[in-house]
């Protein structure tokens, strides 16, 4: 394995910003979807938490999925080999 350059780290950096910044975003969409609806509706306080874990849970899962789905694309480009 070669050395890598400047510009090929430079593009790795970027890529893992870009990977943290729409993944925050989309988990944040997925939260909002899942509980968003809580507060329109007159629900018990045991409703309201559970739609807050689930919106958690959903929104952890998207998070990690979107951050692997980014960077596993960017690492099986034929540029990024890494030589």
């Amino acid at each position: 394995m070669g050395r890598r350059t400047q510009a090929d780290r430079d593009a790795i950096t970027v890529e893992i910003g870009y990977a943290f910044v729409s993944a925050c975003l989309a988990a944040g969409l997925s939260f909002v979807a899942v509980y968003g609806a809580a507060p329109a509706f007159s629900l018990p306080p045991a409703a309201h938490r559970a739609l807050t874990v689930a919106g958690g849970i959903v929104a952890a899962a998207v998070f990690v999925l979107r951050i692997a789905h980014v960077l596993w694309r960017f690492a099986r480009r034929p540029e990024n080999d890494g030589l």
